[in-house]
């Protein structure tokens, strides 16, 4: 059978990810694609036990290795129990959040080692890597605003906490990825209406054989 494809969907906080997945799944189910959406932290058993450490915004403070331990840990297990027997089935995954969240959060956030980062992402991924990453681009106050305006039980989190500079590192961490690898990543403009940054994932996928 044939592998499967990874699509990971990246951005800053509030940038669209969740509403762009539906839509994303929708569309290619409507090609006759199997779809399987997940999402990290959380999207196995051990996730969600470990999301509910990370998003704890007033919980215990946590320094930025053991975040950083917390995520790997977390996406080591969702590889080995849910994204990787996916793509053995042959299934199109869709993940919200993945490798490169690690490298702008924790490298470019927090000001960890990237090359480091990027050893760690390999171990806990045993190498698999997404088919295509989509950027979803805004800034991080119109992120910040789209999420305090929802009124969907949405969860906040400790990186709510941050400054807007700690945001903004972010968003340019992803410019700096997006730049590094422009035929995995794709930068879309966040900031227009839903239909119109759908339009823009669709024809990256397109573009990618998806």
């Amino acid at each position: 059978m044939e592998r499967g494809k990874l699509i990971t969907l990246e951005g800053v906080e509030g940038c669209g990810k969740s509403t762009q997945m539906k839509l994303l799944r929708a569309a290619l189910e409507a090609e006759g694609k199997k779809v399987l959406t997940t999402a990290e932290p959380g999207g196995s058993l051990l996730g969600k036990e470990l999301r509910r450490i990370l998003k704890d915004s007033a919980g215990t403070k946590i320094s930025p290795k053991a975040e950083l331990y917390l995520f790997l840990a977390d996406r080591a297990q969702h590889v080995e129990e849910v994204i990787r027997p996916a793509l053995e089935k042959g299934l199109v995954v869709i993940c919200d959040r993945f490798t490169d969240s690690t490298l702008a959060y924790q490298g470019y956030g927090r000001k960890l080692d990237l090359d480091l980062l990027k050893k760690l992402n390999k171990l806990a991924t045993s190498g698999i890597e997404p088919d295509l990453t989509i950027v979803l681009d805004c800034e991080p106050g119109l992120g910040f605003e789209r999420h305090r305006k929802k009124d969907d039980g949405s969860e906040s989190c400790r990186f709510h906490q941050e400054s807007l500079e700690f945001h903004d590192r972010i968003r340019e961490g992803y410019k700096d990825l997006a730049a590094q690898e422009p035929e995995r990543l794709s930068l879309i403009d966040a900031s227009g209406n839903m239909e119109e940054v759908h339009e823009s994932v669709r024809r990256a996928c397109k573009e990618a054989g998806i």
